[in-house]
């Protein structure tokens, strides 16, 4: 199956601050802010939200296509897909930006100071997409350059590709109206809990209301697990599908984006929603035990035993 996966590429560097930043601001002196944290070092991780659920997919056997652009400083991260078997077809090389990346700096307190530079995620993708398909197709449209989030549905619907729509980080960048344009037509409607009240903010609509705009509400909730709701003949069905245990957590960023590479290749597999969650909440604990969002490595045979002993069932 011809999986798309529209969404950002980014490069996450990491520091640590051997001390605690309250220590360093004084209270009175807010207004004239000017603090220097001297870092004991900065490590580089690969990420990006359709970096991340191309990474899991690929980890599942499938290789699909991202579409997003990346900048001048690509290299090493292109090198590392071309070693997944990832094609880089679909990302637009802008070579007078660097990638989208985030600096994020941790003080003993587990505090935190971030700088994001969106970069060469400023510009549309604009992938030329084939006349046919002559597999199947499926695609995620996910945080990234808003222009593409607001014109890839339209191009899906038309083609009579079926999508998920997960807005994330991006739903204060996109209007009421651009959100509900994207989520109509949908096969499902991804976020986690906190985000789906946002967007229900945004556009105006009940969680019922949503559910007429698209086929599924995909809500994650943490270590809670997930809920899918879907409007049936019968009428909403709602289904709660617990998270794996892990021993311990590490770093939660990447888990839903993992989560999301779960829900996908479940659905490759002809399974339902409910049952495909199963799959990504599996991929999500991997990701949460490393620091990281593309640190974590497992195989489908892993899946496939992790998938019997928590659920009781086989692939």
């Amino acid at each position: 199956m011809q999986l798309y996966i529209s969404g950002s590429l980014a490069l996450d560097r990491i520091m640590n601050f051997p001390g605690k930043f309250a220590d360093h601001i004084l209270p009175d002196k807010i207004h004239i802010l000017n603090v220097c944290f001297l870092v004991d070092g900065m490590s580089e991780y690969f990420g990006g939200t359709a970096g991340n659920i191309a990474y899991n997919l690929a980890l599942l056997g499938e290789k699909p296509l991202i579409l997003g652009c990346a900048g001048k400083d690509f290299a090493a991260y292109g090198q590392r897909l071309d070693e997944l078997g990832l094609s880089q077809a679909g990302i637009r090389m802008v070579a007078d930006q660097f990638t989208a990346g985030a600096y994020i700096t941790t003080d003993q307190s587990d505090n935190q100071i971030t700088g994001f530079n969106p970069g060469a995620m400023r510009e549309r993708c604009g992938y030329k997409f084939p006349p046919k398909h002559d597999d199947g197709v499926l695609a995620i449209i996910s945080p990234g350059n808003v222009a593409d989030m607001v014109e890839l549905p339209e191009y899906f619907k038309k083609a009579g590709i079926p999508y998920i729509f997960d807005p994330g980080q991006q739903i204060t960048a996109l209007t009421g109206e651009q959100m509900t344009h994207a989520i109509t037509g949908s096969i499902a409607l991804c976020t986690n809990d906190y985000e789906l009240e946002m967007v229900m903010k945004a556009t105006g609509l009940s969680r019922a209301e949503l559910l007429q705009l698209t086929g599924a509400l995909v809500t994650t909730l943490g270590e809670q697990g997930s809920i899918i709701v879907e409007a049936t003949s019968e009428g909403v069905k709602e289904t709660r599908v617990p998270a794996v245990k892990v021993d311990k957590a590490l770093d939660p960023t990447g888990a839903g984006d993992a989560f999301r590479a779960g829900l996908m290749k479940g659905l490759c597999l002809g399974q339902t929603l409910a049952e495909a969650a199963a799959l990504g909440a599996i991929c999500a604990a991997w990701c949460v035990e490393k620091k990281g969002t593309q640190e974590h490595h497992f195989t489908l045979g892993m899946v496939a035993e992790q998938l019997n002993a928590h659920f009781g069932r086989s692939l």
